[in-house]
């Protein structure tokens, strides 16, 4: 991968006596890697840590050498486990949106600023006067979002112009690990649509959006396929990691796409999506055209398999629940034991309301300033109602993003995947608020996995979706729906004709 006019593809014949390929994720408090066979099973994995800075409030940062350094110590590990000559391929996958700005010589200039990070409001209202926010929808998929790299950049050049001076290459977080490895630069689809600067309709960048913010376009790396083979693991990154020099490193994918590519969505997989109730709460769409929804409440991006996807995030779902419990006293290995005594109580959570917006707002307000809260209180109100309130909150916040995304295609099924998948009664409040079947697969892969697997895309062969353990089948609760009235009232509007 090169800023060149078109995105070259090395071609490498795996090694004949490989047996695996290797899955990276550059997650947002550490890096996982996993080693899988053409099966999905997993050998073995490794994972690394480091810290997230916060040098102000709104500001999220962290050093791309401290990915740098976190892969190789969890591929040193891996490869210690398997053999370097076991490994056929590898792939890289990781957060979303980051800003990682490369000097001449391919060094970072300053930390990185990650998908978090909500101090470009400034940018993003230029970024709307220089290009109005409906043809901004209309050409990217998406509006101006804090958290995009776009606005990221023009903050670099507003408020740091010496730093900007020296940038050459701007990268995400992935791609910052790919050319650790291969030393070439460059990106793919998925990360590129959620950049705020892809043309839907060249399927490139906005060349004539860029020239109105005055961005050179040769900032951004060429695109290739997110199976695309894009460079072969150097003498270099070969002694940091013990990796074979010459191993072939695939293109990869974003978070969401390397995770719902190792759950086998897509086009393969017509009328199925996902669910995730992590930190973040994550509606999953696979689409086949690129329509984006007119208001820009739900995001468009490409997907891994050369589809796209619909996708709605609400910023604080198991987080919100992490927050309660904090604040009610729950260590976190009783969390478990009080959200089953609080899905005991009765639907409607004793006439409580949870907003779940700690952290703003992404779908379908897109509004980093929206605060969260209870309403309903009474002297009657237990912590039962309130841990069942935080529940209901985030559910509902995730059929406020299904109700956007129904005139653009939903999903028949879903399956879940992030932390909430790990327990059904959270889930099937989840099938009960948005009235879909939910599915738990036996094993629940993550966005390491989806990597791994465009590993093996790249060399020829499909890895098979996980097996589902059971689905948890909807039921229709008119006090569910009351509550959910009561949520509507006091949230905010989901559109002009929403009353």
């Amino acid at each position: 991968m090169t800023n060149s006019a078109t995105a070259p593809e090395v071609r490498t014949e795996p090694n004949a006596h490989a047996g695996v390929t290797v899955g990276l994720d550059v997650g947002t408090s550490g890096l996982k890697a996993v080693a899988t066979t053409p099966d999905g099973n997993v050998i073995t994995e490794a994972s690394a840590g480091y810290p997230l800075d916060t040098p102000r409030p709104g500001w999220t940062e962290q050093h791309p050498e401290a990915w740098w350094r976190a892969a190789a110590e969890a591929l040193a590990t891996l490869v210690a486990e398997v053999g370097a000559d076991r490994i056929a391929a590898l792939g890289v996958s990781g957060q979303m949106h980051g800003m990682v700005p490369l000097d001449d010589g391919d060094r970072p200039i300053r930390p990185a600023l990650l998908w978090n990070d909500q101090r470009t409001g400034v940018q993003v209202r230029a970024i709307e006067a220089a290009v109005s926010r409906t043809e901004l929808v209309r050409r990217t998929g998406n509006p101006a979002v804090t958290g995009f790299q776009l606005p990221k950049v023009l903050w670099l050049r507003d408020e740091e112009p010496e730093a900007f001076a020296r940038v050459r290459t701007i990268l995400f977080p992935k791609d910052w690990i790919a050319l650790r490895l291969t030393g070439a630069r460059g990106t793919e689809p998925t990360d590129a649509t959620g950049s705020g600067a892809w043309s839907l309709a060249d399927r490139d960048w906005d060349r004539d959006l860029l020239g109105r913010l005055d961005l050179d376009p040769a900032l951004f790396p060429v695109a290739a396929a997110s199976d695309a083979i894009v460079g072969e693991v150097t003498r270099a990154a070969a002694d940091a990691t013990g990796l074979r020099p010459g191993t072939p490193v695939v293109a990869g994918a974003g978070d969401n796409a390397a995770a719902a590519t190792a759950l086998g969505l897509g086009r393969a997989a017509p009328g199925i999506g996902s669910i995730s109730l992590g930190t973040s709460g994550v509606l999953f769409a696979p689409v086949a055209e690129p329509v984006p929804d007119p208001l820009g409440r739900v995001h468009l991006f490409a997907h891994a398999d050369g589809t796209w996807t619909l996708l709605g995030v609400t910023l604080a779902a198991a987080g919100s629940l992490a927050w309660w419990a904090r604040r009610a006293g729950v260590a976190d290995e009783g969390i478990g034991a009080a959200v089953a005594r609080a899905l005991g109580r009765p639907v409607g959570a004793g006439g409580v309301t949870f907003l779940p917006y700690l952290a703003g707002e992404r779908s379908p307000f897109l509004d980093p300033d929206l605060r969260g809260g209870f309403h309903g209180l009474s002297l009657a109100t237990t912590d039962e109602d309130l841990t069942r309130a935080v529940l209901e909150g985030v559910v509902f916040s995730l059929r406020d993003v299904w109700r956007v995304m129904e005139p653009l295609g939903t999903p028949e099924r879903l399956l879940a995947t992030g932390g909430g998948a790990r327990g059904d009664g959270w889930l099937k409040l989840a099938a009960d608020a948005l009235q879909v079947p939910i599915g738990v697969p036996r094993a629940i892969p993550g966005a390491a996995h989806g990597a791994a697997a465009l590993a093996w895309r790249a060399l020829g062969t499909e890895v098979p979706a996980p097996t589902v353990d059971r689905w948890i089948e909807p039921t229709e609760h008119p006090a569910l729906d009351e509550a959910y009235a009561r949520f509507r009232s006091l949230a905010p509007a989901l559109g002009p004709d929403d009353g």
